[in-house]
């Protein structure tokens, strides 16, 4: 099972599941109190420039994906064998897999998104998607755009031909014109608040450090592969070692997919809002079965299809 990370939220998020199940209500509910405002009016109503904004983005999708997770299991879906999350979605995996606390994780990715978000003036960081370049000259260019105009670097390898760049906004849109020149076939600058994944998310990773010291982990009782290095972590220090580095370092997610597949995984349900992991998941490794738990029906579906394959 894997969670999502920015990107995948979307106003009126969980609207249809609440309706019927009230773990919903409750998450929010839990997230809200710790957060001392209604994080579901903002998920609903916006404004959607807010809902954006990192440090509100992060506790809406932890809380999103653990209401999924909690719908699953009464609907009697199986404890996966291995879990993963997309950049931050790895604090939806760790909860999960008991490794952290529901309502520590509320407070710890509010706090990261506010590092991030103030770790770079707003309107100076950047990230862009590069479509169908090989990796190695898109590093060319990243390392030949940093000697002139500051730093830029791959920062999410989340497919084959789909990696993300990240850094100085200056120097990312020069990452894209130069892309196009070298055969890219698109170049999209995101619409994200913070430069992601990259050197100048270490004045956050500094910060996070001492909000992790002071946060209760435990050795999770589910597998969690973590992007910054695709391994297992089963000690509390090396969990909060390897979240540290995740805020500068690439999401090595094709090699995360990878790892589950080589690892016996046949089938990889997306827990949370949104196909895009899916989507991504099914480019990475054809022989997958994806299965992204957007609605009743498809929860429903991939629970009795888990639990028969489990059996």
């Amino acid at each position: 099972m894997v969670f999502p990370g920015q990107g995948s939220q979307y106003l009126g998020m969980m609207s249809e599941l609440s309706k019927q199940f009230g773990a919903v209500a409750k998450r929010f509910e839990e997230a809200s109190d710790i957060l001392k405002f209604d994080l579901w009016a903002l998920v609903q109503d916006g404004p959607e420039v807010s809902l954006n904004q990192t440090q509100n983005t992060q506790p809406a999708l932890l809380a999103a994906s653990l209401a999924t997770w909690d719908i699953w299991l009464e609907l009697g879906g199986a404890l996966p064998a291995l879990l993963a999350g997309h950049s931050f979605g790895e604090y939806s995996a760790l909860v999960c897999a008991g490794g952290l606390r529901y309502e520590d994780a509320i407070q710890l990715v509010a706090d990261r998104g506010r590092y991030m978000q103030e770790a770079v003036p707003e309107g100076e960081g950047g990230m862009a998607a590069i479509l169908g370049l090989e990796t190695q000259v898109l590093q060319e260019i990243c390392q030949s755009v940093s000697s002139e105009f500051g730093v830029v670097e791959c920062a999410n390898f989340n497919a084959p031909g789909q990696i993300v760049v990240s850094g100085k906004k200056v120097a990312v849109e020069a990452v894209c014109e130069l892309a196009g020149g070298r055969g890219a076939k698109r170049a999209l600058m995101l619409a994200v608040s913070v430069p992601a994944h990259c050197e100048l998310m270490t004045p956050a990773a500094e910060r996070l450090t001492e909000r992790l010291v002071e946060t209760p982990f435990a050795p999770p009782a589910i597998k969690v592969i973590h992007n910054a290095d695709v391994a297992v972590h089963e000690s509390p220090e090396e969990i909060r070692t390897v979240l540290r580095k995740q805020l500068f370092r690439p999401v090595l997610w094709v090699d995360t997919v990878q790892f589950m597949a080589s690892n016996g995984i046949s089938s990889v349900c997306e827990c949370g809002p949104g196909k895009v992991l899916s989507a991504l998941n099914k480019r990475i490794d054809r022989s997958l079965e994806c299965l992204a738990l957007t609605d009743v029906a498809a929860i429903q579906k991939a629970a009795a299809d888990t639990s028969r394959s489990d059996g």
